[in-house]
């Protein structure tokens, strides 16, 4: 069974930084890409980051490119999202996310909140 769970979360003020953890279990997940959405209160479910199986290749949404670092330990079965020079407007629930054979796979999420 796939298991994602996703730590890391809180309170932090405008301009600080947070790191974000998930640890995976029930597969190999190393054969898997992997990724980060948000989902803010009101609005839609966004995608956030994503990186390739082996970690080499890794795309971000506008919103946050050149802030958001994501990246995995596959020896750890763990997905990492390093995000700096946080805004309110990146307050919002993250999840981490699996994609298998066509099934998405969610973790429960960490809150994230920014205050300005």
């Amino acid at each position: 069974q796939v298991q994602l769970v996703e730590s890391g979360g809180g309170l932090v003020q405008a301009g600080g930084s947070l790191r974000l953890s998930c640890e995976a279990s029930g597969r190999t997940f190393s054969n898997y890409a992997m990724a980060w959405f948000r989902q803010a209160p009101g609005k839609e479910r966004e995608f956030v980051a994503r990186i390739s199986w082996s970690g080499s290749s890794t795309s971000y949404a506008d919103s946050v490119k050149g802030r958001f670092t994501i990246s995995r330990d596959n020896a750890k079965n763990t997905l990492l999202l390093q995000m700096n020079s946080l805004s309110p407007e990146d307050t919002s629930i993250y999840y981490c996310n699996v994609r298998i054979l066509g099934t998405n796979y969610w973790g429960q999420g960490t809150q994230v909140t920014v205050s300005s």
